[in-house]
């Protein structure tokens, strides 16, 4: 085959491949294990706002300040 088909072959073949979907990555064994961190890091992220905002409503009230 000449240099062209061949070229105009894997340009095409590259083109197509190119435009796919990626696949999905696959699952691990250590998924569930990924799954809980998410979830502990979450429940810490609403505790520290949780407590940010009851500290922030103590210290007003420590100012004497009517709202927080």
């Amino acid at each position: 085959m000449s240099l062209l088909k061949v070229s105009t072959l894997s340009l095409s073949v590259l083109f197509i491949l190119s435009c796919s979907d990626p696949p999905p990555p696959k699952k691990t064994v250590f998924d569930p294990l990924t799954h809980q961190l998410d979830r502990a890091r979450d429940v810490q992220n609403t505790v520290d706002a949780n407590s940010a905002a009851t500290r922030k409503a103590v210290d007003a009230q420590e100012r004497g300040d009517s709202n927080p």
